[in-house]
């Protein structure tokens, strides 16, 4: 039980991104605006400063090719770094005696800073441009990266990790902001279903990229290569962005809330920190205290947000976004599958590396066929919308339902002798079932948001599916390794499943409230 125990530990940074990968998937759609104008014109090629006077949310110029590019490698950065960390954490434990709560603490200090900022990031998008956070954040990231990599000791590494956690929260919300303000139509549609699939592909090529850069020892840099990989993508990133993104923002920026902030960032802290911590640190008192103190943070964030939407301010998260019915629909979809995936690439990961002894590269091997599966479906998800409207998201989580099925059977008739090419239908499967929801499901919850509170609306969209990752892990991690320890492996992996089966069928329920028509 301990080995299985401290190996976890090593596999937990598969999930909080797993969808951060497939899950923030085509978080950028919606074209029509609350107060009556239906999207956004491109006013000029050539990218520029804002116009004065352009409509709110829009800037000078529409997004070139080579924009798009640069926004998708800024929305790649993020959760390429969430798997390429899980498969060093054993180098890092080796190299700097770190133990596991610590090691912990390098994968929870990112996603705990990372979600906690994710709003006021495209807040202060909307506000100061989203070019201009965008180029901060790649800066940023590409420093904290470099922090990570020259870290002398394991809570130097830790306190990098959550600086560059930051630094990702406010690059990300201008990727969403960006394509919602420049893009219209089928120029629109076209870049969410790029990017839905730079997050499929982002989540294979983190796993197998970190296997092969610690395998390799680059100049005997070992697992700090993982992380000084990114400061000549950065580097890049920078120069490509100074050049080709056009700088949009909010026409009607308003103040930046502080007690929203203060309150939004208590209640995530105390509801995630403990529950991605606790498990490696024994579920102190700490945790319980911590998980007690959460919903009187989220009732005080949601009493005082409320509050300063009706005086006519402009609350960090206003509820009235929520009035908004593709918003609330879809959240509700979001938050299911998102906790579903989060904890399937949790468990996934541990029962592949520790039951079926695969080593870092085949493990992230056997998620190859998910990801192609995810990126060509994702491409091709536009044209599929434009025919069948929101049933595709009913259709494809009984897809992904069959998929895991398919899973679920190999698993019971071929444990532990299962190779790559056994897995393969399945994980196939349930990729082609993810991609016709995600990209459906962020095109409804952002299809009314105005286009002067992208970043925000983009922001809680993101920060909801985050937290939902985590709660995944929580949940179907805890109910895995539980039965792990009692009946074996195999049969914990079984069960898991089958819970996951019956989280997919409710969302499959719940996808025939959305309405018929999708933006």
């Amino acid at each position: 039980m301990s080995q299985i125990r401290v190996r976890v530990t090593e596999s937990v940074s598969a999930s909080p991104t797993a969808h951060s990968a497939a899950s923030t998937t085509a978080a950028t759609a919606g074209a029509s605006v609350m107060s009556g104008t239906s999207g956004t014109s491109a006013v000029s090629s050539t990218p520029g400063p804002v116009a004065n006077g352009a409509p709110p949310g829009t800037g000078s110029s529409s997004l070139s090719a080579l924009g798009l590019f640069t926004v998708l490698l800024g929305a790649a950065l993020p959760l390429i770094d969430f798997f390429i960390v899980n498969v060093a954490l054993p180098a890092m434990d080796r190299d700097l005696h770190a133990g596991p709560a610590v090691l912990e603490l390098v994968v929870a200090g990112y996603g705990v800073a990372y979600a906690v900022l994710l709003v006021l990031g495209g807040r202060l998008g909307d506000m100061f441009g989203r070019r201009r956070l965008f180029l901060i954040g790649m800066a940023a990231f590409g420093l904290t990266s470099l922090a990570c990599g020259l870290a002398p000791d394991a809570w130097t590494l830790v306190a990098a990790r959550v600086a560059q956690g930051a630094s990702a929260a406010f690059m990300l919300p201008q990727v969403l902001a960006t394509i919602h303000s420049t893009t219209t139509g089928g120029r629109r549609a076209r870049a969410i279903g790029l990017y839905g699939a730079t997050a499929g592909l982002s989540m294979v090529a983190g796993q197998i990229l970190g296997g092969v850069l610690v395998a390799a020892d680059l100049w005997g840099t070992g697992w700090r290569s993982v992380f000084l990989v990114n400061v000549p993508v950065a580097l890049i990133g920078l120069v490509l962005a100074m050049r080709s993104v056009p700088e949009t923002r909010s026409n009607r920026p308003a103040a930046v809330d502080i007690p929203g902030t203060l309150l939004l960032a208590v209640s995530l802290i105390t509801l995630l920190l403990p529950l991605t911590e606790g498990r490696a640190a024994g579920w102190p008192l700490w945790t319980w205290l911590l998980l007690g103190t959460f919903p009187i943070a989220a009732v005080l964030f949601y009493v005082v947000e409320r509050r300063a939407d009706r005086a006519g301010k402009v609350p960090l998260v206003p509820p009235s976004l929520f009035a908004l019915p593709g918003l609330r629909r879809g959240l509700v979809l979001v938050l299911p599958f998102s906790i579903g995936f989060g904890g399937f690439m949790f468990v996934i990961a541990v029962a592949l590396q520790q039951g079926m002894d695969y080593g870092p590269v085949a493990a992230g091997m056997a998620l190859v066929p998910m990801a192609v599966a995810f990126f060509l479906v994702s491409l091709a998800g536009p044209r599929i919308v434009a025919k069948y409207g929101s049933r595709v998201v009913t259709v494809g989580a009984l897809i992904q339902g069959v998929g895991i099925a398919i899973v679920l059977l190999t698993v019971a008739h071929g444990w532990p002798d299962l190779g790559v090419a056994e897995l393969a239908p399945g994980m196939a499967v349930a990729g082609i079932g993810q991609a016709m929801q995600l990209p459906v499901l962020f095109r409804i919850v952002l299809a009314d948001v105005p286009n002067d509170r992208a970043g925000v609306g983009s922001g809680v969209m993101v920060t909801a599916q985050q937290s939902a990752l985590a709660l995944g892990v929580a949940t179907l991690g805890t109910l895995f390794l539980s039965r792990a320890a009692s009946v074996g492996m195999r049969d914990a992996l079984i069960t898991t499943l089958a819970v996951q089966l019956a989280g997919v069928a409710v969302t499959a329920l719940l996808s025939l409230r959305l309405p018929r028509a999708v933006q």
